[in-house]
């Protein structure tokens, strides 16, 4: 097992303090670490936001893009090499809202890559506005007068456009979110984990208390049924124990770069790093 500290990045993180996205630094590398993948055979792809900045504190590659812009660079860098281990990473503002169309054509594709979204229910990097994921009623710099919008189910979308692997988790149990990204990585698929992450300073309704308090473990569930899973992706509600937490969804399907033709002849014969060659060049051009 590769220690952990491989995985340190030489840029110190500044989230405020208390900030659920350190969880999920430490869930990323714990779960890189416990699987033995090598940090040159990892990229990390972002868009904008709080979250959307983890690459930079990770020792892998990475790749800090556009907001919402994340998903098609890691399918890009998924389809130049196969062998890499590819984590698409970024906050619910960025994936649910300018990235939506990217997720939903991501997960039809089946893309073997992992999508991994800290969802606080606000935008936190531009200071507290209603982001797709703000319950109604929410009253935020953005709506003085209450959220009149009916929230973004990330679960339900990603389970109807055809994601292979669907979980959530909690930024306030660490473990437990490295088991479910351990499990993301390995599936041979598109994997999407929606990961509660309190945004202590923009968001003072949804934080830690609230979740540990409502929040149920998923046990014994039956993750070869949609229905099933499309039934626990439903529930949410104030009462205690009434927001399901772990894997709800695991099936096996092909996956795009082995049913597409030309991607599935290409195959680099090297490990990562790789370096085009004069010949390569050729092929291309």
């Amino acid at each position: 097992m590769i220690p952990v500290t491989e995985y340190k990045g030489k840029v110190v993180p500044d989230w405020c303090p208390g900030c659920g996205n350190f969880s999920q630094l430490r869930a990323i590398t714990m779960a890189l670490s416990e699987l033995d993948i090598k940090p040159e055979n990892t990229v990390i792809s972002s868009g904008i936001g709080c979250s959307s900045n983890m690459p930079e504190y990770i020792n892998t590659y990475g790749f800090h893009g556009l907001h919402g812009r994340s998903l098609p660079v890691a399918e890009g860098i998924k389809w130049a090499n196969k062998k890499l281990t590819v984590i698409a990473y970024g906050g619910d503002g960025d994936g649910f809202f300018e990235g939506t169309q990217h997720f939903y054509h991501a997960a039809k594709r089946n893309v073997d890559m992992t999508y991994m979204v800290s969802d606080n229910q606000v935008f936190g990097l531009t200071t507290g506005q209603a982001s797709p994921t703000t319950p109604i009623g929410r009253i935020t710099k953005s709506t003085p007068d209450g959220n009149i919008e009916p929230p973004f189910n990330p679960l339900h979308y990603a389970l109807t456009a055809g994601a292979t692997f669907v979980a959530r988790g909690l930024s306030g149990d660490i473990k437990q979110l490295t088991e479910i990204l351990k499990a993301a990585i390995q599936h041979k698929g598109f994997s999407f984990i929606d990961v509660f992450s309190p945004c202590v300073t923009y968001n003072k309704i949804e934080g830690y208390d609230f979740f540990r308090k409502n929040t149920y473990e998923l046990k014994d569930n039956n993750r070869k049924d949609f229905f099933e899973a499309f039934k626990h992706a439903s529930e949410w509600g104030d009462e205690p124990h009434s927001i399901p937490i772990g894997i709800l969804y695991d099936v096996d399907a092909p996956v795009y770069e082995d049913a597409d033709e030309t991607l599935s002849a290409y195959n680099l014969k090297d490990t990562a790093p790789y370096k085009l060659t004069e010949s390569d060049l050729e092929e291309f051009y």
